[in-house]
């Protein structure tokens, strides 16, 4: 407890201890001690007395004066620190020297720990023995474990990992939400919202002005994006940068070649649409990387791969593309649509971008525009003629019935190329939030099989089953039942166990409007293997509870309603021309 004080010439327990054994007068020897050791303040020994007869103990008033002058040294180095003098850092450093081997000591390890604080470089020797030390490291302050970190990239990933790993949990977790809902998804909250997440205010705080630092963590998202290719990586990336912005760390911002771009594509995501002026600012990011500079298209692509930049682009597409359809014009003509398919192109390439360190923009394959988009936009028209053809008055209907197939194209490119994937899926839920059963019915088959299986990918089930809540009274019709399950969600549960625990969610939620003998079905199929996740066994359990609750207590059946106005009947007078039945 009071080791270090020897080194200072300062007593300790163990020189009284010998100081009492050695002695033939004690008493004395204490007050020797005492008047070696104790406030070299002459005026105070004539006064200590008095604190004698009001019985406080001498230890609690030496306990009280050690907190106040601590308390004040403290206060000390941060003035001394945070002023403008130029040895300033030298003045700390020699008290670090004198105080320093009193670092175990408990009163003094915080007069130690502020010092170290506030040296911008603290010496190589005390960092090592701070780094060396558990309980050290443990206690010391953010600014000094930084100085320890920069030089030790294991240490730092040590400290990282848990971070990084409780970000991807909470990605997960929010994919995999109880609540199912359209307004209230994946994708609600604001970019704002989003940085003030415990993980980016905590890495963003070890980082602090540290250039060295922000290199190492970006290192480390890439390296488990290639490991993994876990999107939500991407979005840390572009989080991280936006959230030092916000603290307006210029010294990390201004040396980071995509921080314009993501400022610029952050305000897009914030109103969920990419506008012409700001597609014009982008196009001027991408078209300003230089001849040798080609390495920072990896990471612009990893801010583009972020889903919450994807979402807001293939909601800006599928806007333009409504816009070409009203004013009769060709997607190959529009350069705003061009611009949007490049950027989403690059971000669906980042993964092999980063791999095969081939620094290049992909190209993007023109026959999305020329075959792809056209075959997308014949399945709107077919859809919309059939539509006003049933308005029409009988006499003029035609016997056209729904197309039920779809165009050959359209479905080739769901499987073979992934920017046609996003933008059919992303199709697939406008139809959805349209509430157009009929589309839907022609289209979900087609999503078996598709890029990668895309389809069958978390953020798109996570809002395809939210979407589907707004044609819940649908599930009642047999037809319906079966496209949505045994043409779809049906066809690879049994290998892809999130498919499986996504089918249960959205059965959480609308078992009561599901067909009866199309639910009882439902549970066998869905019953969870022997070697499953809790999770899954847990949801299952959850769906099998809330129908034996339904089974007790039926919903009230519709009465029809009584034809009684609550008139009393009233007796009439009888005549020979008046009937006897009462009114």
């Amino acid at each position: 407890m009071f080791a270090g004080l020897p080194e200072l010439g300062i007593s300790n327990g163990e020189d009284l201890k010998e100081t009492l054994t050695n002695c033939t007068e004690p008493l004395k020897a204490i007050d020797q001690f005492q008047m070696e050791n104790g406030i070299l303040l002459p005026t105070l020994q004539s006064a200590l007395p008095f604190l004698d007869l009001h019985g406080t103990p001498r230890l609690e008033f030496h306990q009280s004066v050690f907190d106040e002058l601590r308390e004040k040294l403290m206060e000390r180095v941060a003035v001394i620190a945070e002023g403008k003098e130029e040895d300033r850092y030298r003045k700390l450093e020699e008290l670090l020297e004198k105080s320093f081997p009193l670092v175990k000591m408990p009163s003094i390890q915080p007069v130690v720990m502020q010092v170290l604080k506030h040296l911008p470089k603290v010496p190589e020797k005390k960092l090592k023995m701070v780094m060396a030390d558990k309980e050290l490291y443990k206690v010391c302050a953010v600014e000094v474990k930084r100085q320890i970190w920069q030089d030790n990239q294991a240490l730092f990933g040590d400290e990282v990992s848990p971070l990084l790993k409780q970000y991807i949990v909470e990605k997960e977790a929010a994919l995999f939400s109880s609540d199912l809902s359209i307004l209230h998804n994946f994708f609600s909250p604001s970019p704002k919202t989003r940085r003030q997440g415990e993980v980016v205010l905590k890495l963003t705080q070890m980082i602090g002005k540290n250039v060295k630092l922000y290199d190492m963590v970006l290192q480390f998202l890439r390296t488990l994006f290639l490991r993994t290719r876990n999107v939500h990586y991407c979005t840390l990336r572009a989080e991280l940068l936006m959230s030092l912005h916000d603290l307006d760390i210029s010294e990390i911002c201004s040396v980071d070649p995509c921080h314009k771009f993501t400022w610029c594509l952050d305000a897009c995501i914030r109103e969920k649409f990419v506008d012409g002026k700001r597609a014009r600012e982008l196009q001027g990011f991408l078209d300003g990387v230089k001849k040798g500079q080609e390495q920072v298209l990896g990471d612009l692509s990893m801010i583009l791969c972020d889903p919450f930049a994807c979402n807001t682009l293939v909601l800006s597409i599928m806007r333009n593309l409504q816009e070409l359809l009203s004013q009769d014009a060709l997607p190959r003509d529009s350069p705003d649509l061009m611009l949007l398919l490049r950027m989403l192109s690059l971000g669906q390439g980042a993964w092999d971008m980063i791999d095969s360190q081939v620094f290049k923009e992909p190209r993007l394959d023109l026959e999305v525009v020329t075959r792809f988009l056209p075959a997308m936009m014949s399945v709107v028209v077919d859809d919309h003629t059939f539509t006003v053809e049933q308005k029409l008055p009988s006499e003029e209907k035609s016997s056209l019935s729904y197309p039920t197939t779809l165009p050959e194209s359209f479905n080739r490119y769901l499987q073979e190329n992934r920017v046609a994937c996003e933008m059919g899926l992303y199709y697939v839920l406008h139809i959805a939030k349209l509430r157009n059963k009929n589309a839907l019915q022609r289209l979900l088959p087609a999503l078996v099989e598709t890029y990668n299986d895309m389809a069958f990918g978390d953020i798109f089930l996570h809002l395809l089953t939210g979407h589907l809540t707004l044609l819940s009274d649908e599930f009642g019709s047999e037809e319906f039942c079966s496209v949505v399950f045994d043409g779809f969600l049906l066809t690879s549960f049994s290998s892809k166990e999130n498919v499986h625990r996504h089918t249960l969610r959205m059965l959480l939620h609308l078992h009561h409007k599901v067909l009866p003998s199309c639910m009882e079905t439902l549970m066998k199929t869905l019953d969870p293997p022997k070697q499953c996740s809790e999770p899954l066994k847990e949801l299952y359990t959850q769906l099998t509870e809330k129908m034996e609750a339904q089974k007790k207590s039926p919903p009230p059946t519709d009465e029809t309603p009584s034809l009684d106005l609550g008139l009393h009947p009233v007796t009439v007078p009888t005549t020979a021309s008046t009937p006897t039945t009462p009114l």
